[in-house]
């Protein structure tokens, strides 16, 4: 390939910044403009493939473009990234191989954003799917980037939508509080909410005891998976609450 020698040096890389610029520019105004069409609202698992599309054409021609200042042909440029194409894919397979996978997995939509799945032991629910990966969410928040190419090549589980999931807050009770009013207590905010399923039923255990304190174990099932973090933080204030008031049932449910 031959580099064409440039009388003006700072205008080519003025020419060159302008692509790269314009071609960021286009990727996020077409990213912005697919998340206002309401077409795609209900599916974002659309949205992301097109937008991983777009994005690489986009970005594809403006290389193709700047490749152009330095009098680079480009069907020569092709035809060696064919040739080429042939040995790189043998280093390059896993990627390749990613890439395919989320090619199959976004169109026969086997996954889509929002489901929840468990694959090697990890549970949680798709965040996002591109081309090369797929982001889990699991129970305690970490985002775990799974490559393509694993769910296509393993077994994993799909939940049914919404899908049941159990919460469990160990908490202390200080031994001069009645276990058996905490549970009337618990039990009856527990089902007081909507989204907790009052099958299975809210339940608590008690785990052990010692000088100090009776220590408990409150268990209730969430209506959606996406709900369990919001919950947590609502029985465990309930929970607080009733501490707060020294056990006083009526105490409470008065205020």
């Amino acid at each position: 390939m031959n580099f064409t020698i440039f009388n003006e040096p700072t205008t080519t890389l003025i020419y060159i910044f302008a692509i790269i610029i314009i071609a960021f520019i286009l990727t996020r105004v077409i990213a912005f403009l697919m998340n206002k069409m309401n077409r795609f609202k209900k599916d974002m698992t659309a949205i992301y493939l097109i937008r991983d599309i777009i994005d690489y054409v986009i970005y594809f021609i403006a290389l193709m473009t700047i490749l152009q200042f330095f009098g680079i042909n480009l069907a020569g440029t092709l035809l060696s990234l064919g040739i080429v194409g042939i040995a790189v894919s043998f280093a390059a397979k896993d990627i390749i191989s990613n890439l395919f996978s989320g090619i199959i997995l976004i169109l026969g939509r086997s996954i889509k954003v929002g489901d929840t799945l468990e694959i090697n032991n990890k549970k949680g629910f798709v965040e996002k799917i591109s081309l090369r990966s797929t982001v889990i969410v699991d129970d305690i928040g970490v985002r775990n980037v799974v490559p393509n190419s694993t769910l296509t090549n393993n077994v994993y589980s799909k939940f049914k939508n919404p899908e049941k999931y159990r919460v469990d807050i160990i908490t202390g009770l200080a031994l001069d509080k009645d276990i058996e009013d905490f549970k009337e207590y618990i039990i009856k905010k527990m089902e007081s909410y909507q989204d907790i399923a009052k099958t299975p039923n809210p339940q608590v255990f008690a785990k052990e005891i010692s000088f100090e304190e009776s220590k408990l174990k409150v268990s209730f099932w969430v209506n959606n998976f996406n709900d369990k973090d919001k919950y947590k933080i609502i029985i465990t204030n309930d929970i607080r609450k009733y501490v707060q008031q020294g056990g006083n049932n009526e105490q409470y449910n008065s205020r």
